[in-house]
C-alpha cells in the first residue's frame, strides 16, 4: 500500500505541475489577446483584464487536462527511472502492474469529479467571461450582439424568433427589434406559415415573453397593433443564453434538457450530444493518457533511446487529440454515430497503451 501511495504522490505532484506550466503559458498568451482585443480601450484597466482571464482560465484547464495527465505522468515515471526507483521495484519482484493499475483507477476518479462537479463550476465562470466581456466592449453599458436567432418548441409547431441585439443588463434577457414567426408543423413534416409579430422589445418572463409596441400580422389580413403581448414559451433565462454559446459552455448536468430543448425546437443535437459524450468518456481518456504515458516511460535507462521513447509517447498523445478533433467534426456532421466519434480515440488510446504496456512487461 505505501509504494501505491508513494506512485500516486509522485504521479500528482507530475500532473500537477504539468498543468501548472501549459495554465501559465495559455494566460499568458490570453491576456495579451485580450489586451489587444478588449485593452484598446482607454477605460479598461489591467484588473479587468486580469479577471476575465481568471474566469476563463478553468475552462482552459479542463480542455488541456488529458496533455496534462500525459506530460505530468510522463515526467514523474522518467523521474523514478533516472533515480533507479523502478529498477529496485522491479529487482523486488513488484510488477509494474501492481503500481500502474491504481494509477490508472486515480486518473479515473479524477476524471469523474472533473466531469460532475468542475465542469459545471468551469462553464459558469465561462458564461460570466462572455457577459463580462460584452459589457467591457460596450463602454460599461448594457453588453449587445448582434443579430440573434432563437428558435422554440411550441404546441401548434415551432416558433422562430429574431432580433437586432441582445442586452443582458441586471441579468435579464432582452431582445431588441424582434421579428417572430410562428409555424405549423403537419405530421408529414410540411411547414406552413401562420402568423408574424414584430415588436420593439421582448423581455423573458418566467414561461413567456413580455413583448412591447407590437404588431401582428396574419397571411391575407391586415396587421393588428397593441402596446404589449405575452408569447408563451419554454426557454428560461439558463437555455436562452445557451442558444448564444457554444456546446462547450453548457454545464455537464444541464446537457440532458439541452439536447431534449433543441430536438423540440427544431434544431440538431447532434453538437451538444457530442459534447456530452465527449465528457461521458473523460474519465476513460485520463487513465488511458496516464497509461500511455508509463507505456512510454518504464524503458530501461541501460537500454537506451528513453528520449526518443518519450518523444515517441508525447508524439501519440497529440495523435490521439488529432483523433479526437477529426472524429468531434464527423459527430458533429453526424457522419459518424456521436457515441462512436466520443468513445473511439479514448478506446484507441487505452488498448495501445495496454498492448504496449503487455509487450513492454510480459514480453
Amino acid at each position: 500500500m505505501k509504494l501505491q501511495i508513494y506512485i500516486l504522490t509522485r504521479l500528482a505532484a507530475g500532473v500537477g505541475a504539468a498543468l501548472a506550466v501549459i495554465l501559465a503559458v495559455i494566460m499568458l498568451v490570453d491576456l495579451v489577446e485580450l489586451a489587444r482585443t478588449v485593452g484598446g480601450r482607454g477605460d479598461v484597466a489591467f484588473d479587468d483584464l486580469l479577471g476575465l482571464t481568471l474566469l476563463k482560465t478553468p475552462s482552459i484547464a479542463l480542455l488541456l487536462a488529458p496533455f496534462a495527465f500525459l506530460f505530468g505522468s510522463m515526467g514523474a515515471f522518467v523521474t523514478l527511472n533516472r533515480r533507479s526507483e523502478l529498477t529496485a521495484m522491479r529487482a523486488a519482484g513488484v510488477s509494474a502492474w501492481r503500481f500502474l493499475l491504481p494509477s490508472a483507477l486515480a486518473a479515473f476518479l479524477f476524471g469523474i469529479m472533473v466531469v460532475t462537479a468542475l465542469n459545471p463550476a468551469a462553464a459558469f465562470l465561462n458564461a460570466r467571461f462572455e457577459e463580462r466581456r460584452a459589457w467591457i466592449a460596450a463602454g460599461g453599458g448594457p453588453a449587445t450582439t448582434p443579430d440573434i436567432w432563437l428558435r422554440q418548441g411550441a404546441p401548434e409547431g415551432q416558433i422562430v424568433i429574431h432580433a437586432k441585439r441582445r442586452d443582458t443588463d441586471n441579468g435579464d434577457v432582452t431582445l431588441k427589434t424582434v421579428s417572430i414567426f410562428i409555424q405549423t408543423v403537419s405530421q408529414t413534416g410540411d411547414v406552413d406559415f401562420t402568423r408574424r409579430i414584430d415588436a420593439a422589445q421582448a423581455v423573458l418572463a418566467p414561461g413567456y415573453w413580455r413583448l412591447s409596441d407590437v404588431r401582428e400580422a396574419r397571411p391575407g389580413s391586415e396587421s393588428v397593433r397593441s402596446d404589449t403581448l405575452a408569447l408563451p414559451t419554454t426557454l428560461d433565462r439558463r437555455s436562452a443564453m445557451e442558444r448564444f454559446v457554444a456546446p462547450g459552455a453548457v454545464a455537464f448536468w444541464n446537457f440532458p434538457a439541452t439536447v431534449r430543448a433543441a430536438e423540440r425546437a427544431g434544431f440538431s443535437s447532434a453538437a451538444y450530444r457530442l459534447r456530452y459524450q465527449q465528457l461521458l468518456a473523460t474519465p476513460l481518456l485520463f487513465a488511458a493518457m496516464t497509461l500511455l504515458a508509463a507505456a512510454f516511460s518504464l524503458r530501461l535507462l541501460r537500454l537506451g533511446d528513453v528520449a526518443r521513447v518519450a518523444a515517441a509517447g508525447i508524439g501519440l498523445g497529440f495523435l490521439v487529440f488529432f483523433l479526437g478533433q477529426v472524429c468531434g467534426a464527423f459527430g458533429t456532421t453526424e457522419v459518424i454515430p456521436v457515441p462512436l466519434a466520443a468513445w473511439t480515440p479514448p478506446l484507441l488510446a487505452l488498448l495501445g497503451a495496454v498492448t504496449l504496456l503487455c509487450h513492454t512487461e510480459d514480453g
